[in-house]
């Protein structure tokens, strides 16, 4: 059936006050009951591309998170026509909250070019979507085994209860139970749930711009994992799109943190079409702090 995409019907579809003005209203809220980032750069995207013509498409976006989202309240955007030329197109957006910014975003649009200088990394060989558990199976799978330790069996079933709009295929996926180092990457299958379908690109790119925030900034924790994490929350966030896609149809997440230090973590990611093709290039930076005491295994 044509069951349409949450992301469409609510998530990504603001309500137009004035010209180039919007209001966003919510979905998904995580357990630390911040507003989701992805979910604000998904709208801003929404409300910059509503000021471009049909033909341009988003190229990149660079964002800032300056204060934090207040799930109990709407989010309003401005969009800024910041320059219109003749290839390139800037717009500019800031979310405000309680009269006050709390994410400032500059989006590129592109009129379509060619050009025969083109190349690109080569996507890493791992197994079909069709072959692997998806996130809420793995989770039923632990929730099953008897000898799990009644913290973890609540923290399971806190995440398997939240009504993520996105399906998710680990390929790797990491022992939740242990706290020993692993190396900074980590490899899943991405798409959204529901039937987005052939429209303007646009919408495609909002949407994969609300996917890649999902996880991402978790990739620099994996070599710390002895440590109990105090505060987390992402400072900047950048995004490239490069060929057209399906955010409807599995893309592979290709997520690895390069730096950590100074409570601040880098990741950079890149999604990939089935087919091989690079579509989007992500990068973010963000706070992390965490106990000072290593914290001592559960199980």
């Amino acid at each position: 059936g044509d069951l349409r995409s949450v992301l469409i019907t609510s998530v990504l579809n603001l309500e137009r006050l004035e010209v180039d003005l919007f209001r966003g209203r919510h979905h998904w809220v995580p357990a630390t009951q911040r507003l989701f980032g992805g979910q604000i750069v998904g709208q801003a995207l929404v409300a910059a591309a509503h000021a471009v013509s049909r033909d341009e498409q988003v190229h990149s976006l660079h964002c800032y998170f300056v204060r934090t989202g207040d799930p109990k309240v709407p989010v309003l955007y401005e969009v800024e026509r910041t320059r219109t030329g003749k290839s390139f197109s800037v717009r500019s957006v800031k979310a405000i909250q309680h009269g006050k910014p709390i994410f400032i975003c500059q989006a590129s649009f592109q009129l379509s070019q060619g050009s025969p200088v083109q190349h690109q990394f080569t996507m890493p060989t791992v197994p079909p979507p069709e072959e692997l558990l998806t996130q809420d199976e793995l989770i039923q799978k632990f929730l099953q085994d008897p000898n799990v330790a009644e913290g973890y069996r609540k923290r399971l079933t806190k995440i398997q209860a939240q009504d993520v709009p996105i399906e998710i295929k680990p390929v790797n996926p990491p022992d939740i139970f242990s706290s020993e180092p692993q190396e900074p990457k980590q490899l899943f299958w991405v798409r959204a749930r529901g039937y987005i379908g052939e429209t303007d690109m646009k919408v495609h790119c909002c949407v994969a711009a609300y996917i890649s925030d999902y996880a991402f900034l978790g990739t620099a924790l994996l070599p710390h994992r002895q440590y109990r994490i105090k505060f987390m929350v992402s400072l900047d966030h950048s995004m490239w799109f490069h060929v057209p896609f399906r955010a409807d149809h599995w893309m592979l997440y290709e997520c690895e943190s390069p730096w950590a230090g100074g409570c601040r973590g880098l990741v950079q990611g890149r999604l990939w079409r089935r087919d091989g093709v690079l579509a989007v290039t992500c990068a973010q930076e963000g706070v992390i702090r965490v106990e000072q005491t290593q914290q001592q295994s559960k199980l």
